[in-house]
């Protein structure tokens, strides 16, 4: 007969063989994703998100997640992920990146005004009303910047703090310089009813003109500017030096 002590030795080996056995099978059946399934590796993602404890590195996480989805054609399914972020601001972050994607993608005016539909509804979940606010100019921006001049002005429009309102309507026509959209952009600062934002608007757009070799509409910037004469002399002066660059002596120096 078998001693005690060589009866738990026995007991104890069944024990790590059944162990080792459930996890190699346990090992066989995890899910793996080919390089290039990136769709399949987002999938992945999603559930991995789902596991982190830290609250702020999971919003981060489906921010970025919510971006690269976007980024790849699957824009429902990044817009879904908005509602499993927390934090307001970063549901605010998630959109915009939402919104971004809309120009890269070259979606058709119907499919982006789908969308920008989709990012209105999520930000309206929003309860924190600065980040609401913050959320409804990131998309005039993203609108802006697939060219939907409409629809970023009445995005802008339908936001009641006068003050993010007149902030949106700059970030716009900051977008519309960018893309050379010069009566766009001067048609988004005069939708600006705060005189001293104005006059920043129309000094910005005027330098953003310059760098993009507008030379003759960054001088019809510059000379909008009304009210603040150190401002309109510094955005001419910008335009002055891009125009022919001063050479610096340094034997005078």
């Amino acid at each position: 007969m078998l001693n005690v002590k060589t009866s738990l030795i026995l007991v104890i080996f069944a024990l790590f063989a059944v162990s080792a056995n459930a996890l190699a099978q346990e090992q066989d059946t995890v899910e793996t994703c080919p390089l290039t399934e990136r769709h399949c590796i987002m999938t992945m993602m999603q559930g991995t998100a789902g596991k982190i404890d830290n609250p702020g590195w999971r919003d981060q996480t489906y921010r970025e997640l919510a971006k690269t989805l976007a980024f790849d054609g699957h824009t429902d399914e990044a817009i879904a992920l908005i509602d499993k972020i927390d934090n307001p601001d970063t549901k605010a972050m998630a959109i915009r990146g939402i919104g971004m994607t809309v120009a890269d993608n070259k979606l058709t005016p119907e499919a982006a005004d789908a969308v920008f539909t989709k990012l209105h509804e999520s930000a309206k979940k929003i309860t924190h009303a600065p980040s609401f606010a913050i959320a409804l100019t990131y998309i005039a921006m993203g609108q802006a910047f697939a060219g939907d001049n409409e629809g970023a002005w009445a995005t802008a429009a339908g936001m009641e703090n006068e003050a993010l309102r007149n902030k949106a309507y700059g970030e716009t026509a900051e977008i519309q310089a960018e893309r050379k959209d010069f009566a766009a952009a001067m048609t988004s600062i005069e939708k600006i009813v705060n005189p001293s934002y104005r006059d920043k608007a129309y000094a910005t757009i005027a330098k953003i003109l310059a760098d993009n070799g507008m030379l003759e509409e960054s001088i019809k910037a510059g000379m909008a500017i009304k009210d603040n004469n150190y401002m309109k002399s510094q955005a001419l002066q910008y335009l002055l030096d891009v125009q022919k660059p001063r050479e610096i002596d340094k034997e005078k120096l």
